[in-house]
């Protein structure tokens, strides 16, 4: 499984990097793991935006979504084909009238996540987990089925015992860590020492840490999460076209 960072920052996009969004790949097989703003130029970078499979969504928080409605626009444009059918776009119904987005007529189509207990999509299999956040959002276990290797993504959340659980024995843990050590049990984000506590209780090999701050030292935020994480975790943070291979 590769994982490719197209955008890494939360809220909004500064000095030349987009929010969140992630390409995951497997044999062939192509997801685009949140649309933040920005992210759709350095997806072009690496794949043909109408080679795309499939799309997924965390939640509909602008910094998420951002690039998803010009996607579509994307492929609206070009028309589809026996190869090229409409873009099949997963996210959670519990938002009427965000999920009603997206489907477009004759480019996209919508499918709530949550009808299943296990989302089959091309070669992985997603669980999901609600977090905690200001709009409905869920964090999602993602496993290779060839290869049984497991890449978690939290979506946005503050802290959440579940997380140890749903995060056990992960390859690749992504947490959302917008917050610095001394922030603890806030509303909506983890802080570096609870993605990294998180990380050692679940015993995962690598955290990364993603939806990063615009401002403070990044370094000192790594820092604190390996800390907590202790000497078992490779902890780094998510850079715009940094690769993950699990």
């Amino acid at each position: 499984m590769k994982i490719t960072t197209l955008g890494c920052l939360g809220a909004y996009p500064y000095n030349g990097q987009g929010t969140t969004s992630f390409l995951i790949e497997s044999e062939g097989y192509h997801l685009l793991l949140d649309a933040g703003s920005g992210t759709l130029l350095e997806l072009e970078k690496v794949l043909n935006p109408l080679d795309l499979d499939a799309v997924i969504i965390s939640h509909y928080h602008h910094d998420h979504i951002a690039d998803l409605g010009v996607l579509q626009y994307y492929w609206q444009l070009y028309p589809k084909t026996k190869e090229r059918p409409l873009l099949p776009i997963y996210g959670h119904g519990e938002d009427p009238i965000a999920f009603e987005r997206l489907t477009l007529p004759n480019v996209s189509q919508g499918y709530d996540y949550l009808h299943e207990k296990i989302l089959e999509i091309g070669p992985f299999s997603i669980t999901f987990m609600k977090t905690i956040h200001p709009v409905i959002c869920y964090a999602m276990r993602i496993v290779e089925k060839s290869t049984g290797k497991v890449f978690v993504f939290t979506g946005d959340s503050g802290y959440l015992e579940a997380f140890i659980d749903f995060t056990a024995e992960a390859d690749l843990f992504l947490a959302d860590t917008y917050l610095f050590a001394g922030n603890e049990k806030h509303f909506a984000h983890f802080t570096s020492k609870e993605a990294g506590e998180i990380a050692k209780a679940a015993r995962v090999k690598q955290l990364v840490l993603t939806h990063l701050p615009q401002h403070g030292d990044l370094t000192q935020l790594q820092k604190e999460a390996q800390e907590a994480a202790g000497a078992a975790v490779v902890v780094s943070l998510a850079e715009v076209g940094k690769v993950f291979t699990i």
